[in-house]
This record gives structure tokens, C-alpha cells and sequence, in this order.
């Protein structure tokens, strides 16, 4: 399995959790001229855009840790684009999941699911 077929298993995991943590799924793979968001779920009046970070087990490779500031930055723009383009006036979060899989068999080790990862609010420097 290549980095690429990895990364969609993570993506098809990570909404599977979704999923069964009662949120519906929106939209995944996302795209605009700013950028992409893997995934895009509502759960109550929240509009979530996940970011999915798949790795296989090494304790110094933490997904979360993936997502610096300039990933952060590029989220935070698509996401600005995609609630202006579908007119959306729920509150924003952004959330990272990440996603231990095994690469042999493809199945997922554990889903670890963190809430607010970063917010609008934070000063970001233009990259």
C-alpha cells in the first residue's frame, strides 16, 4: 500500500468514527484554489473540517504534531472559502484525528480524535 492509498484508508476510517459518533458527514476531500479539507462533518449547530493524520505505530510520529501552523493556515482559508461559497452560518471547529493503521492488513490500531486542534482565533503569520 502506497502513502496515498494509506492515507484514504485513514480518511475512511476516521469517517467511519464520525459516523458512529453521530455526526453527518458533509463532504470529504474538499478542494478550492486555497486548499483541501479531508473531511467535513456537522454535529449540532458545528460545522467541523478534520484534518486526518494517518500513521502506522511510532510514538514519535504523533499526526497531531502534522498539522503545524502553515497546515493550520491553508485549513483556516478553504474552510473561510467553503462557508462563504455554501452561504453557512454554523459555529466552526477544527479538529485533527489521527489514525494508527496497520499498512499489511489495513485495519485501524486506534482513532485518537482531538477537538478544537487550533482555532481562527490564533494570530497566524502569512507563510
Amino acid at each position: 500500500m502506497n502513502n496515498q492509498q494509506f492515507g484514504k484508508l485513514g480518511e475512511k476510517i476516521a469517517a467511519a468514527y464520525l459516523k458512529k459518533q453521530k455526526y453527518k458527514i458533509l463532504q470529504k476531500n474538499y478542494k478550492n484554489k486555497l486548499g483541501e479539507i479531508d473531511i467535513i462533518a456537522r454535529t449540532g449547530d458545528t460545522i467541523v473540517f478534520v484534518e486526518v493524520k494517518t500513521r502506522t505505530s511510532d510514538p514519535f510520529l504523533a499526526g497531531q504534531y502534522a498539522v503545524d501552523k502553515r497546515k493550520q493556515f491553508h485549513i483556516l482559508r478553504t474552510a473561510a472559502h467553503y462557508l462563504e461559497e455554501k452561504e453557512v452560518s454554523l459555529q466552526p471547529r477544527f479538529d485533527v484525528i489521527e489514525v494508527e493503521a496497520d499498512r499489511a492488513s489495513g485495519k485501524a490500531v486506534s482513532v485518537n480524535h482531538i477537538k478544537s486542534a487550533f482555532s481562527q482565533t490564533e494570530n497566524y503569520a502569512r507563510f
